[in-house]
């Protein structure tokens, strides 16, 4: 049984970078289409009023997980002191707006190669930095997400398997398998055999189309997807990752270089739909 809360990510409404009137729109619309949660990508800044958005959260009964992906600053096999230090001042800003989660890519800074494939003094150092920044997290009751993404945006984590080997070497029952459904149909063989090879150590998914559109409009195997987290009695959270070029800025930030078919709240409540009807599914 899936038993998964369903959640948007801030960029379903809004630019990637947060700003406290943008905040309280994403945070408005999550909560009018219906859902559970609301994924707050923190910018590297960490400029984030958690105070208020907290109390914000809590008017529109919503919950918050943080998403934070490294800048080229912070790629860990060059910069892990400096990586280790952001990461930690992730964690202690979602424990601020006690939220239970952090994940995204955080292995490598996104669009930063060495030139050649990830190496074992690489590896020896990601290991370092995730299980100093998952201990740091567990005082806090937080977990963290490791996401990998498709070999045109990092060279480091790019596949399930071996990032759960990365995660299994650390040991650290509070580091997690974070997927993404558009990475997934770049660098995976199927959308089945990942999530049944994680089982528990899945904790999040971006739900996302292959083009960023629509659920169901694309090519990802989603009943395949389904399949797999209802065998696996997935318990973690499903969070909408789609953008649409009615947001300004969108395009440019996102590469979304085609017009969107639908504006950002049409997608969000047709996603939502989706979603439930594919969980649904297996309740009958």
């Amino acid at each position: 049984m899936i038993n998964a809360r369903l959640g948007a990510t801030i960029l379903s409404w809004i630019h990637p970078l947060w700003n406290a009137e943008a905040g309280l729109y994403a945070i408005q619309q999550a909560a009018k289409t219906g859902f559970d949660l609301i994924e707050i990508l923190l910018p590297v800044s960490m400029d984030i009023d958690a105070a208020t958005v907290g109390k914000q959260l809590k008017e529109y009964n919503l919950e918050a997980v943080c998403g934070l992906n490294l800048s080229k600053e912070y790629h860990i096999p060059f910069y892990p002191k400096e990586a280790t230090a952001l990461i930690k001042a992730a964690i202690d800003k979602a424990a601020e707006l006690e939220a239970d989660y952090l994940g995204g890519v955080l292995h490598s800074a996104i669009g930063v190669f060495s030139g050649k494939r990830r190496t074992p003094a690489e590896e020896a150092i990601l290991i370092d930095v995730w299980g100093e920044v998952a201990d740091y997290a567990a005082t806090f009751g937080i977990t963290i997400g490791i996401e990998p993404i498709n070999r045109y945006e990092s060279y480091v984590c790019t596949g399930a398997e071996e990032t759960l080997n990365l995660i299994h070497r650390v040991n650290a029952p509070n580091l997690k398998l974070h997927l993404d459904t558009f990475h997934m149909n770049i660098e995976e063989q199927s959308f089945y055999t990942p999530v049944k090879m994680a089982g528990s150590s899945l904790k999040h998914i971006h739900i996302t189309e292959n083009d960023r559109g629509l659920l169901g409009e694309g090519l990802v195997r989603w009943d395949d997807l389904f399949k797999a987290l209802n065998e696996i009695d997935f318990e973690g959270n499903l969070v909408l990752e789609n953008f649409s070029s009615s947001i300004t800025g969108m395009s440019e930030a996102v590469s979304l270089w085609r017009p969107s078919k639908y504006d950002a709240q049409e997608l969000a409540e047709k996603s939502l739909w989706f979603m439930q009807e594919k969980i649904n599914s297996f309740k009958s």
